[in-house]
Formats: structure tokens, C-alpha cells, sequence
């Protein structure tokens, strides 16, 4: 790919960041982000939190867009009433990442949620969350793996058409769909794994798992070559 697409990938701030000497404020992002993106023939820009007005104009700018994984998403979203199991709020999070997602799929920029960004962009479709489920992450801060089956006919099996093991961490999970939105691929408990919208409204598709954690590129390529085309097209 001569002209790589340029992918925004939301990020975390976090107070006490530390390295060197200094112990800051920063924004972060996992290594296996841009990484990810890279091996996949794109462009990796961090876009750390803004204020939600400047969602548009920075969705102009890419040709893709990753919303990252993180913290759960605060259950007043979706009109629930906080689990007890539930983390604290990421409000300013919550804020930024809904906005950049309403953006892209407002001008269907090519949208891939990760496992926080899947649920994210569930809920800014009216969808809500199952506030915890068992058996999909491995001990504190280690990634278990779990299958994950396709849905024959969509956009992620066209990816990914066979059952795959994958890197997960997760204690949430998709409820009730947000509007447009398909299943497209589930693990063996039937907990969703993949949702989509339609072709025709744009390229948008949500992983419950972590694919920066392991080596299969076929997802984040498939985002980089829908950017493409969307860059091509302009």
C-alpha cells in the first residue's frame, strides 16, 4: 500500500504516568495499538481526549478511526443503574469516544471498536450492557483466550470466516443492540464477540476482544482497507 490510510486511535488519561525522572498527566496508549495498525499497512495517530465539539473536525482528518479498548463504560449511558462490580466512571472518556464514534458514522468514516469500543459504539446506537459476565478474562492484568465463532454472510466473516481463538479480557459484554446493529460473531457461553452495521451504512464492525494482544492481522486490515478505499474515493 503506497498511500497508507491515516487511523486515529482513541487513547487513556491517566494521572501518575511514570517514566524517567517525572511522574505526569499523560496520554497513553498500549504499544500493541499502533503496532497493530502498522503491521496492518496504516498510518497510527493517538488522539487522546478533547472536548466532544472537536469530534467532527477531527474525524475529518483520518481516514479511519479505532476506539480503543479501557474502563467500563458508565452504566448511566444506557440507563442502568451502576453493578456493584462495575468500575469507577471515565466521563470525560465516555464523552470524547461517543462523540468521535456519532462522528464517523455520521460521514461512515471506517469504524473498528475494541472491546471497550465495541460496547461504546453499542450503546451510542440506544444499545445497553451486561455489567459483568464470567469466564472472559484470565487473571489481573494477564489476557485469557477463549473461541470465537463467525456469523456466515457478514462483514467479519468475510475477515475472519473460520472459528479463531482470541486474546481476551473483558468482564462486560453487549446486551440489548444498538440500532442497525448485527451480531456477527459469539463465543460458545453465547456471549456477543462481534457486532456490525450493514454495508450500506458504512464500514463499522465492534470485537469484544483484544487483537492488538495477539498476531492475527485479518480485523485491523480489514479497517485499514475500507480506509483506503475511503481515502481512494475522495
Amino acid at each position: 500500500m503506497t498511500d497508507r490510510p491515516l487511523i486515529g486511535v482513541s487513547t487513556y488519561l491517566e494521572a501518575g504516568a511514570r517514566w524517567g525522572l517525572w511522574e505526569l498527566e499523560a496520554a497513553l496508549l498500549p504499544a500493541g495499538y499502533p503496532r497493530l495498525v502498522q503491521r496492518a499497512g496504516g498510518l497510527a495517530a493517538m488522539l487522546p481526549p478533547d472536548a466532544p465539539e472537536h469530534a467532527a473536525a477531527t474525524v475529518a482528518r483520518l481516514d479511519g478511526l479505532v476506539i480503543a479498548g479501557g474502563p467500563d463504560v458508565e452504566p448511566a449511558r444506557y440507563g442502568a443503574e451502576r453493578d456493584p462490580r462495575t468500575g469507577p466512571p471515565a466521563r470525560a472518556r465516555d464523552a470524547w469516544e461517543l462523540a468521535l464514534i456519532e462522528a464517523a458514522l455520521a460521514v461512515r468514516l471506517p469504524l473498528l471498536g475494541i472491546c471497550r469500543g465495541m460496547q461504546l459504539l453499542n450503546v451510542a446506537l440506544g444499545g445497553t450492557l451486561v455489567q459483568h459476565v464470567d469466564g472472559h478474562a484470565g487473571a489481573p492484568g494477564v489476557f485469557g483466550r477463549h473461541p470465537v465463532e463467525p456469523v456466515p454472510g457478514t462483514v467479519y466473516a468475510a475477515a475472519v470466516p473460520e472459528e479463531t481463538s482470541v486474546p481476551a479480557f473483558h468482564h462486560q459484554a453487549v446486551d440489548r443492540l444498538g440500532a442497525g446493529l448485527a451480531v456477527s460473531a459469539h463465543a460458545a457461553d453465547g456471549t456477543v464477540e462481534a457486532v456490525e452495521l450493514p454495508p450500506g451504512d458504512g464500514w463499522a464492525l465492534g470485537v469484544q476482544w483484544h487483537p492488538e494482544m495477539g498476531e492475527d492481522l485479518r480485523v485491523m486490515r480489514a479497517l485499514v482497507e475500507a480506509a483506503a478505499r475511503q481515502r481512494a474515493a475522495r
